[in-house]
C-alpha cells in the first residue's frame, strides 16, 4: 500500500472546535488537519464531494490522448482541490482570489474541496481514467508522489508553455525541475510542505531542539516525541540525520533509517507516530519536540509563544502539491490560465497570507508585506536561499519499491 494517512477520526465538536480563522484565538484548522477526518466527519462539515470511491486495481499506461478542448465555448472551470487550502473573505463567504478572476476573464470557477486523501481520491477517478473517459474535473491539486504515479500512467496532460507566462517566469528555482516531472512539462506546484522539527520551549525547559538525534537520543525528551506517520518525511529527515541523501537512498539506506527510527520505539523514546493530530499535543506540552509540518507550526506560533521551530543542520523535507489536468479535460486551456493566475505574484501572496504554506512563487515578498509583514518574513513561508538550499525530496519509487518500503513503514508504525 503507498501511503494513506492513518488516523483516528476527528469527532464533530473537534473539527468544530478547529474552523478556520476563529477570532477567539482557537488553533486555525490547515488542509493537512482534515486528512485525518472521517468520511461522515468531512462531510459534515460541507464542501467534500459525494462521489463513489472505485475500488479497483490500477490499469497499466494508457495514452487515452486529449479530448476536444472546449474552452472557447464553455466558460468554465472545474477545479478540485484539499479542503481548506484557498483563501476565504473575513465572513466565510467569499472566495477573493477565484471570484476576481472569475471578474477578470469571464471564466466561472466551480470550486470542490473535495480531495481528502491522495489514495482515496486516486482512487474516485482511476477508473474513468483507466478507461479513457473524462473525470468531470479540469484541475487538480494531488502531492508530488501520486503525481509521479499518474503521470506514468499517462494520464494527465501536458502543459502548454506558451500558456503559463507567470508561472514559467515565476516558478522558484527550488521547485523548478523534478525528477518525477523533468521540465514541469505536466504540472506546476500549489504549495511546498516543509516537514522541520517544532518543540515547546515550556517542555524542553527552554532547551533548543534541532535534530533527528536528539529527538531518537536525548534521555530528557523520552516519551515526550513525535514522528509523523508521512513515510517520506520522518524517514527522509532521519536518512538526512545520518549523512544520505534522500533523492539518492537505496533500499538498504532506507532499512537503516527504519531500523534507526524502530530503536527510537523500542526504548519508548518515541511517544507516538502522528498526522496533524500532533499540534494539540506540542501545544499543551504533551509532546516536548517532534517532526513536524511548517504550515502548522506557524498557526501555533500565532497563539503559542512557546512553540519554536528548528531546521536541521543535516537539512529538512519538502513535497509540494501540484496543479495537475487530467486526459479528458473538457477546458484545458482555461485550466492553464488559473494556474498562470495563481503565479502572479499579488495574486499569490493573498493565497500565502491565508493558508501560511510554502509560497512557490518568485517575487511575492514585496505584495506579501503589504498583507502581512509576518508573514513575508517568515522563512517557512518563504524561504530565504540558505533555508531552499537545504531542502531535500525524497526520491520518486517504483511500484515495487513503493510497497516494500511502505509496508516496512507500516509496520514500524503500527499502522
Amino acid at each position: 500500500m503507498e501511503h494513506h494517512e492513518q488516523h483516528e477520526p476527528l469527532s464533530l465538536a473537534e473539527i468544530s472546535a478547529m474552523r478556520h480563522s476563529m477570532t477567539d484565538g482557537r488553533l486555525a484548522m490547515t488542509r493537512r488537519s482534515l486528512l485525518r477526518a472521517s468520511g461522515a466527519a468531512a462531510a459534515a462539515m460541507g464542501g467534500l464531494g459525494a462521489l463513489a470511491g472505485c475500488g479497483i486495481p490500477p490499469a497499466g499506461r494508457t495514452d487515452a490522448g486529449n479530448s476536444e478542448d472546449h474552452s472557447s465555448k464553455e466558460k468554465r472551470i472545474n477545479f478540485s482541490n484539499w479542503t481548506e487550502y484557498m483563501d476565504v473573505s473575513d465572513d466565510g463567504k467569499h472566495r477573493p482570489t477565484l471570484e476576481a478572476f472569475t471578474k477578470r476573464t469571464g471564466l466561472a470557477v466551480k470550486y470542490t474541496e473535495d480531495i481528502n486523501d491522495n489514495d482515496e481520491f486516486f482512487g474516485k477517478i482511476q477508473a474513468q481514467l483507466a478507461a479513457g473517459q473524462d473525470t468531470g474535473r479540469d484541475l487538480i491539486v494531488l502531492t508530488d508522489w501520486m503525481c509521479a504515479r499518474m503521470i506514468s500512467l499517462g494520464w494527465i496532460q501536458s502543459l502548454d508553455p506558451a500558456k503559463l507566462p507567470h508561472a514559467y517566469t515565476n516558478l522558484v528555482p527550488e521547485f523548478r525541475d523534478v525528477a518525477w516531472d523533468p521540465g514541469r512539462a505536466h504540472s506546476y506546484p500549489w504549495q511546498g510542505i516543509p516537514a522541520i522539527i517544532a518543540y515547546n520551549k515550556k517542555a524542553t525547559g527552554g532547551r533548543k531542539v534541532d535534530s533527528i538525534s536528539q529527538l531518537l537520543e536525548d534521555p530528557e525528551l523520552k516519551g515526550r516525541v513525535g514522528f509523523l506517520s508521512e513515510m517520506r518525511d520522518s524517514v527522509g529527515l532521519t536518512l538526512l540525520d545520518m549523512g544520505k541523501q534522500p533523492e539518492k537512498c537505496t533500499a538498504d539506506d532506507f532499512d537503516a533509517a527504519i531500523a534507526r527510527i524502530q530503536k527510537g520505539v523500542d526504548t519508548k523514546q518515541i511517544r507516538r507516530f502522528t498526522g496533524n493530530d500532533y499540534t494539540t499535543d506540542l501545544d499543551k506540552g504533551d509532546l516536548a519536540a517532534c517532526v513536524a509540518w511548517a504550515g502548522d507550526v506557524v498557526q501555533l506560533q500565532s497563539d503559542n509563544p512557546d512553540i519554536a521551530f528548528a531546521v536541521p543542520k543535516a537539512g529538512y523535507m519538502t513535497s509540494t502539491d501540484n496543479f495537475m489536468v487530467p486526459n479528458k479535460a473538457r477546458h484545458k486551456q482555461n485550466a492553464e490560465r488559473l494556474i498562470d493566475y495563481f503565479y502572479e505574484p499579488k495574486v499569490a501572496a493573498r493565497v500565502a497570507a491565508y493558508i501560511n504554506y510554502v509560497c512557490p512563487v518568485d517575487g511575492v515578498r514585496e505584495e506579501l508585506a503589504k498583507i502581512d509583514k509576518a508573514a513575508a518574513d517568515n522563512p517557512l513561508i518563504l524561504p530565504d536561499e540558505e533555508m531552499a538550499a537545504r531542502s531535500h525530496s525524497f526520491r520518486a519509487l517504483s511500484a515495487k519499491e513503493s510497497k516494500e518500503f511502505a509496508q516496512k513503514f507500516s509496520d514500524l508504525t503500527g499502522a
